[in-house]
């Protein structure tokens, strides 16, 4: 039987989301707000935002009065993502390598980094194939990754957090072509630690150019944080790109 790829069962995982959702709720929407002034999207615009996780980033949008889907490969997320639904927002359980849609959104969003998870480069290029295809001509897509040089320059390779009474134990490396975090678990609830191990591919602005542009997407905009700022190859902590439908 093959193995289950990291990520179904990590994102799936209640201590992902003790992890990792502390995230501060007033920088996502003013990073939205940010974004949304710079895309001046007009009203009533149809946005997809691929891997939604929670659907923080989606609310904040919808909260704008746009109509929004997000769409995850994780059940828990979705199922936690729903409680949010409303008339102009919706969720659905997708695996984003799969098509969604074709030709129907002006806007797709694929945010923090929710991409470079797979094994091949194929699976990474249908990913793209379903940003480009649930664009009209002429839509615009978001990528917000992780900025590969920077990273490499700055990697933690140990650390512990504490949050709600339990541990976890982070350690980081690389090779030539992954990023990897590997967090080990432990909960007085547990009978034993649990381990998950992430791996990122280190893609480059390069890279998502050769990528986006067979599928017919072309780079405009090129930034390097939340606040917007010139991309720096070795000071931009992110790597956030806009493009076009062609």
């Amino acid at each position: 039987m093959a193995q289950q790829p990291w990520f179904r069962d990590w994102f799936n995982s209640p201590y992902y989301h003790q992890l990792y959702f502390e995230r501060n709720e007033l920088e996502a929407k003013a990073f939205i707000d940010r974004l949304l002034q710079l895309l001046k999207p007009p009203a009533g615009s149809r946005m997809l935002d691929i891997a939604c996780g929670k659907g923080r980033h989606a609310l904040a949008i919808a909260e704008k009065g746009f109509d929004v889907t997000g769409i995850d490969i994780s059940p828990a997320m979705i199922e936690e993502a729903n409680k949010l639904e409303r008339n102009n927002l919706h969720f659905y359980v997708h695996d984003m390598r799969l098509p969604f849609r074709i030709n129907y959104f002006q806007y797709v969003f694929n945010f923090f980094t929710s991409f470079g998870y797979f094994n091949t480069h194929r699976e990474h290029q249908d990913a793209i194939r379903t940003m480009s295809a649930a664009l009209k001509p002429g839509g615009r897509l978001v990528i917000d990754y992780l900025n590969a040089h920077y990273v490499e320059d700055h990697l933690i390779h140990k650390e512990k957090k504490e949050v709600n009474d339990v541990e976890f134990y982070i350690t980081r490396w690389m090779d030539e072509d992954h990023f990897f975090k590997k967090i080990e678990i432990e909960d007085h609830s547990l009978e034993e630690p649990l381990v998950f191990t992430e791996k990122v591919s280190k893609f480059s602005l390069g890279d998502f150019n050769d990528m986006l542009s067979y599928q017919g997407i072309q780079i405009q905009d090129v930034y390097g944080d939340y606040q917007l700022g010139n991309y720096d190859l070795r000071k931009s902590p992110r790597l956030i790109l806009v493009g076009r439908k062609m």
